[in-house]
This record gives C-alpha cells, structure tokens and sequence, in this order.
C-alpha cells in the first residue's frame, strides 16, 4: 500500500488496549523480582481505588507512572525489554473492537499511523513491533547510566504535551493534517485531537467528554460487544 501524507494519531492504554500497558509491565517486573514483590499489593490498591470511585482515571495513572519511577532506579534496561517481551503475547489481543477496526480502515487507505503513549518506552515499542505495526510509536523514556541501569529519572514524557509532539513530527515528515484522524480516551489526548480534522474520543473520562461536547467531536462508546456512537443531545444527567 503507498503511503500517503495523511496522519492518524492513536493513544494506546484505553483506547487501543483494554486495560494498561504500564500496569502490566510493572506486575510483571514484580513476578520477576525485578521489582519488590510487595509492588503488587500496591498495584491492586491502585486499581481496587479507581473502581471504587477514590480519584479518577488520571489520577490513577499518574499513580502507576510515580510507582515505576520508584521502583526503577537501580534496574537493568535489560529485565525490562525482557518483561516487556514477556507481557505482550499474553495481552496483545485485549484490544477494543472499534479501535481494531478503524486501524485495519486507515491502514487500507495508506495512513501514516503513529503511537504517543505514555506507558514506557520499551514496552510500548514492543507492543508495536509484535502486534500493532504502526509507522512510529512514541512512550515515556528514562535515563540510563553507562552500565545499562535506570537512574529513575524519566527524560522525555510524551503525555505531558501530546499535540507538539505531534506538530513537530509532523513538521519532520512533512505530514498533513488534511484528512487526519486522532483518538484518545482522556484529557492527555486533547492537545493532539484538537490538531486533527476527525477528531474521537473514546469511552471518554469526564474532562475529555467536555472538551469534545465543546468542539463537536465525535464520541463513541464500547461496551461489551456494542459500539455507540454518542450526540451532544445525550450528554444529560440520567434520571434516577
């Protein structure tokens, strides 16, 4: 298929893959012992306060980024790109249906197809290269000293300003937004979908349903084995 100068912009965790890749990547660097055993315990408080409603999504995924941070310094870069390959033939296939299919439409159509995630760096370009194909794939990288170790420090995090990442890769390839599709599942995707002329949110958090009922975007919902696609209309407080 020739490439076209087209662009879609896919986030990863909630939108593409069900549940977290950096949630995976740190259970599997603590079954390892990589990381201290008891960081599962930790793992699922995080995620048992998120469903039961003790902060939002974001505030859990933050949780999860301070928690790696943590816990990496000291490790081998060679344990994680050996977790990561660990983790994702396992997980790979927990994907969302609407997401399957709009990446299989636009690689058709000869889209360049680009990742900004912010789970690390490793895992992500793994997942990408076993599973997902796309042309590039961006994730939070962090330092390592000369002797392959982690000194904890993170030095590019692509969630913190998704949408100039965007603009200068775009500027790199000479890319163009005519066409271009963005999808995301929260407030750290809003800087990219406002770039992009098919902006969609996706099963959207509170902050990204308002941004896109602001901006007229689509909204398009997966529940089990149903998709919807959502009107401004229905954004109304249910009845109890």
């Amino acid at each position: 298929m020739k490439k076209t100068d087209k662009i879609a912009i896919f986030d990863i965790d909630g939108t593409i893959f069900r549940k977290n890749l950096h949630f995976e990547l740190i259970n599997e660097l603590a079954w390892m012992k990589v990381f201290p055993v008891d960081v599962r315990n930790t793992l699922t408080d995080l995620y048992t306060g998120w469903l039961e409603h003790e902060g939002t999504y974001e505030d859990y995924r933050k949780a999860l980024v301070d928690l790696y941070a943590k816990h990496i310094r000291g490790c081998k870069r060679d344990d994680v790109l050996k977790a990561s390959k660990l983790v994702i033939p396992f997980h790979a296939r927990r994907t969302y249906i609407f997401a399957e299919r709009l990446i299989k439409k636009l690689k058709s159509e000869g889209y360049h197809m680009l990742i900004i995630s912010g789970s690390p760096s490793e895992i992500v370009e793994e997942y990408n290269a076993q599973y997902l194909g796309f042309d590039y794939a961006f994730g939070s990288v962090y330092e390592v000293d000369n002797h392959g170790r982690y000194t904890g420090e993170a030095t590019f995090e692509p969630s913190k300003d998704k949408g100039r990442l965007v603009k200068q890769y775009m500027y790199e390839h000479s890319l163009s937004f005519d066409g271009s599709y963005g999808i995301g599942d929260t407030e750290s995707d809003i800087s990219f979908l406002k770039l992009v002329e098919h902006p969609i949110a996706f099963n959207p958090n509170q902050n990204l349903r308002a941004a896109a009922v602001d901006g007229g975007w689509r909204v398009v919902v997966e529940k089990k084995d149903v998709i919807y696609e959502m009107t401004p209309e229905c954004f109304t407080d249910p009845k109890i």
